[in-house]
């Protein structure tokens, strides 16, 4: 029990004897006899670790253990974000919402605003329309919001709810109280799809509501003007980066969908909305000349409809490691014809001089790295700049066309590329096959790399999304020069780190084990 005078936390307290008697006790109602037979769970243990399992492992079809991926409704609510007094609804249960703002508020340590219409048992027979009616405006009654993005759960997905047909339905209801209210709606089933086709529906939802043109009205277009959508990005510092850059070109860039300021809020009062995309900002986006997706894979659908519908220039980088930072800042220049300014070109080198510096630190190590595409194509090329080995290229939610053969093409040029291998649409299980029976020297990755690290003990170096068991590395960027410093930094650190568990030892290894490097 705690001690008033003497409060510990879950590590210590559950030590104490009166607990440690209570887990004794509970031991014999574990599972079924037998199957906590201590050698039997250290024979089929040792077994996971052979190649006979790595193949019926890797043959594994309709199961998924410890995915690297989350659903789509989570991508909707950050998209939604992004805009200015905008309150993502999610129509369904009320327990996956639960989900979404606990996942997003563990990560960023944030409270965030989000609310569903919390259908039950009696709306998943006879439909939601009743509960949509009502949510909405009860949304728009008590958080005055200036827009209400909706997006759905797989229950509303499985019985077949028509999500614009309810919208129209709510706003004739509504009398009145909804009229100057834009209400994108996205299918966002969790059942297919991941966290950035959600994101990338409700984008292209949220664009088109505010975009609608009247048939005969002629769109007001600025040339100059160029839009970012950012994508799912976790990293709020690459969101701060990529605007610093952008604002050294012109003031005519905007970011389109910027959940900065949401998840940054400081001390003092709380706000429910924070930032976002003035929506007078996004409501003109498509007189833009050109809009530039950071995250191909997270924008498919939104670069099919600015492409398609919006007949306007569209293009993608990814500003994620030196290469890709270049070919970022040499399209802004391309695109306002201005040169690049003296303060980008000195970064630059100070990032190739930190890089030279580094370099035999990574050079030759081998790493397992999992993530959303966008995600691993930047990282996997900064890992091949600095001469490291990418063994293991894991992505969950790897798109079926082009993603494979643009990673293989990175990859092609590692000195050491008959070593690496992509793994698409594997998840974490298949990777603790892949690490016992072909190992690495480091993880890069999430917090669900834990067991792996558990497990393997090959060290985890938390790069991605999410990260609750470590604090504020959501802040920093891993875009642009300085995002490339910070990945330089927290890798060839961790790099040094092994470095000196592994020399410690008196009078044995601890030669190496110096102040010098």
């Amino acid at each position: 029990m705690q001690d008033v005078e003497n409060i510990v936390n879950g590590q210590k307290l559950f030590l104490k004897p009166e607990y440690q008697e209570v887990f004794k006790n509970k031991k014999q109602f574990e599972s079924n006899t037998g199957s906590t037979n201590p050698e039997k769970v250290i024979e089929i243990a040792k077994w996971t670790t052979t190649w006979e399992y790595r193949e019926k492992n890797l043959a594994r079809e309709h199961i998924t253990i410890n995915p690297a991926k989350a659903c789509q409704p989570l991508g909707a609510v950050m998209a939604a974000l992004g805009f200015e007094n905008t309150m993502p609804y999610v129509h369904g249960s009320h327990g996956c919402v639960a989900y979404f703002r606990s996942y997003f508020t563990r990560h960023f340590k944030e409270p965030t605003p989000c609310v569903s219409d919390s259908m039950s048992e009696s709306a998943a027979v006879f439909g939601g329309l009743s509960n949509m009616k009502e949510g909405l405006r009860n949304c728009k009654a008590l958080y005055k919001p200036d827009m209400i993005a909706v997006s759905t759960t797989c229950m509303a997905e499985v019985i077949g709810d028509d999500l614009n047909a309810f919208v129209i339905g709510a706003r004739k209801d509504a009398e009145g109280e909804l009229d100057s209210t834009p209400i994108p709606a996205a299918h966002t089933p969790s059942f297919v799809g991941s966290h950035i086709t959600g994101y990338d529906n409700m984008m292209n939802a949220i664009l088109q509501e505010l975009n609608m043109v009247e048939e005969g009205v002629e769109v007001e277009k600025d040339a100059e003007r160029i839009n970012i959508i950012p994508g799912f990005e976790s990293y709020l510092g690459s969101l701060k980066e990529v605007k610093k850059i952008a604002s050294m070109f012109s003031d005519k860039i905007v970011m389109i969908g910027d959940h900065e300021d949401q998840w940054n809020t400081p001390a003092g009062e709380y706000k429910l909305f924070s930032g976002g995309t003035p929506l007078s900002v996004a409501k003109t986006a498509r007189g833009a000349g050109t809009t530039i997706s950071l995250q191909k894979y997270s924008t498919q659908a939104t670069a099919k409809m600015i492409k398609g519908d919006w007949k306007q220039n569209y293009v993608t980088c990814n500003p994620i490691g030196l290469g890709g930072t270049d070919e970022f800042v040499m399209k802004l220049s391309e695109l306002t014809g201005k040169p690049v300014p003296a303060e980008l070109t000195k970064l630059r080198g100070q990032l190739v001089d930190a890089m030279q510096d580094s370099y035999p630190y990574m050079h030759g190590k081998k790493f397992a790295i999992w993530g959303d595409p966008d995600f691993l194509l930047g990282v996997v090329s900064f890992l091949v700049e600095m001469g490291a080995i990418p063994v293991h290229v894991l992505c969950h939610n790897a798109p079926r066309k082009n993603w494979e053969k643009e990673m293989q093409a990175i990859l092609d040029k590692c000195t050491f590329k008959e070593e690496c291998h992509i793994w698409g649409g594997k998840d974490l299980w298949h990777l603790r096959s892949l690490l016992f029976t072909e190992p690495v020297d480091f993880m890069i990755g999430n917090v669900y790399g834990k067991e792996l690290y558990r497990d393997t003990k090959i060290p985890l170096i938390r790069i991605g999304f999410p990260i609750f068991d470590r604090h504020h590395l959501h802040r920093y960027s891993i875009s642009g020069y300085e995002g490339a410093l910070n990945l330089l930094t927290w890798i060839t650190n961790s790099v040094l780190d092994a470095l000196d568990e592994e020399t410690k030892e008196i009078a044995k290894t601890d030669y190496f084990f110096d102040c010098v490097r």
